[in-house]
């Protein structure tokens, strides 16, 4: 017999856009990962972590992408901040580079003030100290005090960028937590949330029976663990 009660109808809801935020802004990225492992998506974002442990971001994705200038050559500080809509990550494209950064304790202030839900950096940020008084959502490679002016320069927003190996979207779903940072494609958000809240369910089965005493095998197979599974190979 099929479970009906609402739990389990629960699990099957279509997903609005604030139905997805809901699901992913909670969620592990570790369930995420394994949910984009099943749809063929290799999106981890390799390297970036949280600058305060604990932190957590979820939202689309507003890119920023850079490029170096040649020693000497001006490049002033980018301004884009203003475009960013609340509710938003501010993804920075700034090529693994961490000889220099792009985001600091100022751009933290406006950004909190704005309603942005936070950053995600391929390089480095500074003000570390600053930004996490502020408790802003701040993921990065690291923290390095050498600024980006006349040393990288914005040259596009809300284009495609890669970062930490995964190609970003304008408006793909970024998702962090300690564990580092996720991209869901925008297109297929409400199936990934849906998805999710699908693991999760079956994971909190599994680890009851466990905790009652059914051997683990017994309990996965019981609860359809391995059909959660990769469908396909990843994208590279």
């Amino acid at each position: 017999m099929t479970d009906q009660s609402p739990a389990a109808a629960a699990e099957t809801l279509p997903l609005d856009d604030a139905g997805v935020f809901a699901v992913l802004s909670r969620a592990s990225t570790a369930a995420v990962s394994d949910v984009l492992d099943m749809l063929g998506y290799n999106n981890g974002l390799l390297g970036i972590r949280p600058l305060k442990p604990g932190h957590r971001v979820c939202g689309p994705a507003f890119t920023v992408a850079f490029e170096p200038v040649a020693p000497g050559e001006p490049a002033p500080a980018a301004d884009y901040i203003e475009q960013v809509p609340p509710g938003h990550v501010v993804a920075l494209a700034n090529d693994g580079r961490t000889w220099c950064t792009v985001w600091g304790d100022i751009l933290s202030a406006l950004a909190q003030s704005r309603g942005i839900t936070g950053t995600v950096i391929d390089g480095a940020c500074r003000d570390a100290t600053e930004i996490m008084a502020l408790d802003y959502p701040m993921f990065s490679l690291t923290a390095y005090m050498k600024s980006g002016k006349n040393r990288v320069r914005m040259v596009a927003t809300q284009v495609p960028v890669t970062m930490g190996g995964t190609q970003v979207e304008p408006g793909d779903w970024l998702v962090g937590d300690d564990s580092g940072v996720v991209a869901v494609p925008a297109a297929r958000r409400a199936e990934v949330a849906g998805l999710v809240r699908e693991v999760e369910a079956m994971e909190a089965r599994v680890i009851a029976d466990v905790r009652a005493g059914i051997p683990l095998a017994e309990a996965r197979r019981r609860h359809g663990y391995n059909r959660f599974a990769l469908k396909v190979e990843p994208r590279p």
